[in-house]
């Protein structure tokens, strides 16, 4: 199981690469706020999981695990956004820091019962 940060390190890279076309871990540090040594040691762990790969140009390709992972993460995180601002009438800004932290601990069938709701 990956951890909530690994989490946010590959739907950050999933975001800037379809933004950017390619990644490098300065500019995971730069989209997140960390610093340079800690972004290197979690690029590590997720290459070491499997998640990603790390190109000879330094380049960030996400494996298909890794797609797999970053594209569920930003579901739950678009849909769990979408009820907070549309059905609850939380501020945007509220409801993306919230679904942020939410979308991590979620069940899988919480998680299930927002998408029939939100597809009614």
């Amino acid at each position: 199981m990956i951890q909530e940060s690994g989490e946010n390190y590959l739907e950050t890279i999933l975001l800037l690469k379809n933004k950017l076309g390619s990644v490098r871990s300065i500019d995971v540090a730069n989209a997140l706020g960390f610093s340079k040594p800690s972004i290197s040691r979690a690029i590590g762990i997720l290459r070491d999981s499997g998640y990603l790969t790390m190109e000879p140009n330094g380049n960030l390709e996400l494996t298909e695990k890794g797609v797999e992972k970053a594209s569920a993460i930003y579901e739950r995180h678009r849909l769990i956004t979408r009820f907070l601002s549309e059905i609850l009438g939380v501020s945007s800004e509220t409801a993306e820091e919230d679904a942020c932290r939410i979308e991590h601990i979620i069940s899988e069938e919480t998680f299930e019962a927002f998408k029939r709701f939100l597809s009614q």
